[in-house]
């Protein structure tokens, strides 16, 4: 059974960039359906709203488009990334990380079963599926607690992500509630929120991460619109306490959507998105409660999505017990985190719908002068 995947932007034949809809291993053509089609993002068609979403996919899936085979399509990134927000949104994955990041302490912090806590990203530095990434430098602390230095990171990790995209506008001032979530959101792609854990373990008391997260994010060339996930929408893991009224709706937008983590062509995690606590809309509608306004291509990472058991963690901080138990690949050698030649591949699937991979391949750090050490 052919998978349906969703929009994106793409060039071929040396042709300028135009809107098209991936199904399978085909793209097809939507540059004949008006002017909106013909630009080389998403933002001005996500604008139009919910009508013209569903006029558009509705034409798409029936298939009569000019197509060509998605190998001779060059996949560019999918929409102008207006603003980028990052939660923590997992349960599994907070614990994980503060039994790593904070032993013997509070696991959780207070206010974290009460609101989607969250950083605000670099919109600039949102790259398409593909895309190297460089290894950063930044200032790390060693263990035995002197002088920090500067240097390349030596603990580059994933997170395995969704991101959710803005396609209509709100007023500033007016808050989005959870019920309005699908007028807003356009759709879903795959999220690596690429991470120096040893710069971010140094930067982050007491404002979190900054550094750490901002010299690459990757996602999906593709992106998966709402309505085709409506089969995949399952009722969230009950929260207790119960949140505040502003944040109390929203949760019957998990996703049963399959998540795959590939390291060298070994994976390494498999997972599902239905265990999120805090769901998108519940993301959503925090992130505009003191009135702040969306836009056009504003971009919503879920956090790292892991599940309860061992080998559906959604980062290799977690998968390695931050070192201490490295993971072993087939040919034999062992990762704690990424060395330069790595490359990562993440991958999502529900029922006949397959979000579009995010694929990264690290490349050595740069010196000071620009060339790569």
């Amino acid at each position: 059974m052919t998978a349906v995947t969703g929009f994106g932007v793409f060039s071929a034949g040396g042709g300028d960039p135009r809107v098209g809809f991936r199904a399978g291993d085909d793209v097809f053509d939507l540059s004949g359906l008006g002017e909106v089609f013909r630009r080389p993002s998403l933002n001005a068609f996500m604008a139009q709203g919910r009508a013209a979403w569903d006029d558009a996919l509705a034409q798409a899936l029936d298939g009569g488009l000019p197509h060509l085979p998605l190998a001779d399509a060059t996949p560019l990134l999918p929409f102008e990334v207006a603003d980028y927000a990052d939660f923590s949104s997992s349960l599994e994955h907070a614990e994980n990380m503060g039994r790593l990041f904070r032993p013997g302490g509070d696991f959780l912090h207070p206010n974290w079963r009460w609101l989607p806590i969250a950083y605000h990203g670099r919109a600039g530095t949102v790259v398409v599926s593909g895309t190297g990434v460089v290894r950063p430098r930044g200032e790390l602390r060693p263990a035995d607690g002197e002088a920090p230095e500067y240097a390349p990171t030596r603990r580059l990790d994933i997170e395995l992500e969704l991101g959710f995209v803005v396609g209509t506008p709100s007023e500033r001032g007016r808050p989005v509630p959870t019920e309005a979530f699908a007028d807003h959101v356009f759709g879903v792609v795959l999220l690596n929120d690429w991470s120096a854990r040893d710069v971010q373990a140094w930067e982050s008391v007491p404002l979190g991460p900054f550094l750490s997260k901002s010299f690459q994010t990757s996602i999906s060339a593709w992106v998966t619109p709402l309505a085709l996930l409506e089969p995949l929408r399952v009722e969230a893991p009950p929260q207790e306490p119960p949140p505040l009224p502003h944040l109390a709706g929203g949760r019957d937008w998990a996703l049963d959507l399959d998540l795959e983590v590939e390291l060298n062509g070994a994976v390494v995690s498999r997972g599902n998105a239905s265990g999120l606590y805090w769901t998108p809309p519940q993301q959503l509608a925090h992130a505009t409660s003191n009135g702040a306004s969306l836009r056009t291509g504003d971009l919503i990472g879920t956090g790292t999505i892991s599940g309860r058991g061992r080998g559906s963690e959604g980062s290799l901080m977690e998968l390695s017990r931050a070192g201490a138990e490295p993971i072993r690949l087939p040919d034999g050698s062992e990762r704690s985190f990424l060395e330069d030649g790595d490359e990562v591949v993440l991958r999502a699937r529900g029922g006949e719908v397959e979000l579009g991979e995010v694929r990264g391949a690290i490349l050595p750090a740069e010196t000071a002068r620009g060339r790569r050490a």
